[in-house]
């Protein structure tokens, strides 16, 4: 069947591979699972109930969970079948922007996971005239139920009026409406249609690698999220059973459970992950930790498209295999073929790391604006370099401007903005392309790498533009760092604000038996932590001009988390958050 609307996917799956297990979550010590047929019986279910409360075609509804579930997906289809759209929205945002979100998109209906995130809703319904209905995901007292809907919806007397709206909802029409986290300023409502969002699913299928037979992905990324919910699609388009991770403390007990094929990550969950591995490689005793420290070294340098290493290396690296590297691959299932890295820039070490130790990385770029996909590496030697995004999809043409920016142009680029015709045009050059704000090459194989943002790239009082994305990613192969935010816009040098990573330097402290005061406050102050990270960034600052070195550091006494506003929820850096916090750190770095 030819797929024109993000439902279509659903059928075509019914059509060619019915899945006994398409959608699971685990239920107390199992795992529950909806076949094929049962996600379109109660997708329909939904489309009737909705129909039942006076939903009709552009009516806004909302959805906000914690986690991933497959009752998300069960109410994404059902809302896209009556013509309706979805305003997807982060559980962990604030109380004010629930407000300006619900009532800039003109909310009708709002499905909520649990009791905080129901009553956070039902404060934002006093101010919010055009929000009408609240149902809870879970069961709670005293708020309606979500299967209210699906009770309407059971009776199969109105199916042939979903039939004829189904049949009237056009590729081009509004699909969702996704409020931009943005790191500054109010967020934006971009504006996709089902063929922005299924032109990118078509073009992505072919980047993905065999997988096997009946394959499986882990979710824990936040569904809410373009990349999340695209790849969701993607998984559906391509036959691949979709279990959602019980929480992010969970994840690994769910990939030993269930041994899946591949999974979305984000390059700060990467970091933890190699941080962890790093914390019990080094302390798992004097023999084990020597081993682990030389197993590192030997693929410090690994590139899988070069073969040119003496054999000597090889018949090494065969026992580094064995005793180091099958147990990362053990920690994440024994099965996995790719880990696929987005939204914001994978460090190359780390990248080299992982595929050395058998778990690739393909890493890849796009914007909630365009779908998301606009690049992405895959297995092909051709479409694959390490610090890269590999090539542009084949339905994505990519320019470079004269200012390095990256324009776009493809059938997944947006609508625009939601009720902002200025914000949208400025978005486009005069020939229609997006700009993305994103600073970047095309090299001779057609490869693209992404350099900087360009609204971050900053000029210090003596005229030196510095961009801080490549410095940041090299500060953070230091394991004394967990985060570290480059700054100096008119200032006489660049300088830094970091979060240590306090797990690291516990453990440090203690194999060292060193007399550390572990309160977060005192470890910033203390001498031998700040000597420590000071040797790391003098011999990083090695890899840049003199004029981007990294010239003084301060450090922050907390972590810097979604909760505390420092993150986004795809946990990027909010520049102009973490600057505010810290305004009187940031002085310290220039006051002589």
């Amino acid at each position: 069947m030819e797929i024109k609307r993000l439902f279509d996917i659903l059928y075509n799956q019914q059509e060619k591979q019915t899945l006994e297990v398409c959608l699971a979550k685990k239920t107390g010590e199992t795992w529950k699972t909806y076949s094929t047929q049962e996600y379109i019986d109660i997708a329909n279910s939904v489309s009737r109930g909705l129909l039942k409360i006076g939903i009709k075609k552009g009516d806004k509804i909302a959805i906000v969970v914690d986690n991933n579930c497959p009752e998300w997906n069960f109410l994404d289809i059902g809302i896209q079948q009556v013509g309706a759209i979805s305003v997807p929205v982060y559980s962990t945002i604030s109380a004010e922007e629930y407000e300006y979100i619900f009532n800039d998109a003109e909310v009708k209906v709002c499905f909520a996971s649990n009791l905080e995130l129901i009553s956070k809703v039902s404060e934002t319904q006093k101010k919010t005239p055009s929000l009408e209905y609240i149902y809870s995901i879970e069961k709670l007292q005293d708020f309606p139920h979500w299967e209210e809907i699906l009770d309407s919806g059971n009776k199969n007397e109105n199916q042939n009026e979903v039939e004829q709206i189904k049949n009237s909802v056009k590729e081009d029409d509004l699909a969702t409406l996704i409020y931009t986290s943005g790191t500054t300023g109010k967020p934006k409502g971009v504006m996709l249609s089902h063929k922005n969002l299924v032109s990118n699913v078509i073009a992505s299928r072919k980047r993905i690698p065999p997988l096997g037979e009946k394959p499986k992905a882990l979710s824990f990324l936040p569904i809410c999220h373009v990349f999340e919910r695209m790849i969701i699609y993607l998984y559906q388009y391509s036959g691949i059973s979709i279990y959602y991770a019980e929480n992010m403390d969970k994840i690994g007990d769910n990939l030993k459970e269930i041994s899946p094929q591949v999974m979305t990550v984000v390059p700060r969950v990467i970091e933890k992950v190699y941080g962890k591995i790093y914390e019990t490689g080094m302390n798992s005793g004097a023999v084990k930790s020597k081993i682990f420290a030389w197993a590192l070294n030997l693929i410090e340098d690994y590139d899988p498209l070069r073969k040119d290493k003496p054999l000597s290396w090889y018949l090494k690296y065969k026992v580094a295999n064995k005793l180091v590297f099958s147990k990362w691959r053990e920690g994440l299932g024994g099965k996995m073929v790719t880990l696929v890295s987005g939204s914001a820039k994978l460090s190359e070490q780390l990248n080299r790391m992982f595929w050395a130790a058998g778990i690739p990385i393909l890493e890849g770029y796009g914007l909630t604006e365009t779908s998301p996909v606009i690049s992405v590496n895959s297995f092909n030697k051709n479409g694959f370099e390490i610090g890269s995004v590999g090539k542009p999809l084949k339905n994505v043409d990519v320019k470079i401007a004269e200012d390095g920016e990256i324009l776009v142009k493809a059938p997944s680029v947006f609508k625009g903005y939601y009720k902002n015709p200025a914000k949208t045009k400025e978005a486009f050059t005069p020939e229609g392309y997006f700009k993305t704000g994103d600073i970047g090459v095309i090299n001779s194989k057609g490869i693209l790498k992404i350099t900087d943002r360009k609204k971050q790239i900053f000029k210090t009082s003596g005229g030196k533009y510095i961009a801080p994305e490549p410095i940041q990613n090299k500060m953070l192969e230091i394991p004394f760092i967990a985060q570290i935010m480059v700054v100096g816009e008119g200032q006489k040098m660049p300088c830094a604000i970091i979060q240590p990573n306090f797990d690291y330097i516990r453990n440090w402290a203690e194999k060292n038996n060193l007399n550390l005061d572990l309160d977060p406050k005192k470890i910033t102050e203390n001498k031998q932590v700040i000597d420590e990270i000071q040797k790391g960034i003098d011999d990083k600052n090695k890899h840049f001009g003199h004029w981007e070195q990294v010239k003084r550091f301060v450090l922050t006494p907390e972590e810097w988390t979604i909760d505390n506003d420092l993150l986004t929820p795809t946990l990027k850096m909010k520049r102009k958050n973490i600057k505010e916090r810290y305004i009187e750190l940031y002085n310290e770095l220039y006051e002589n």
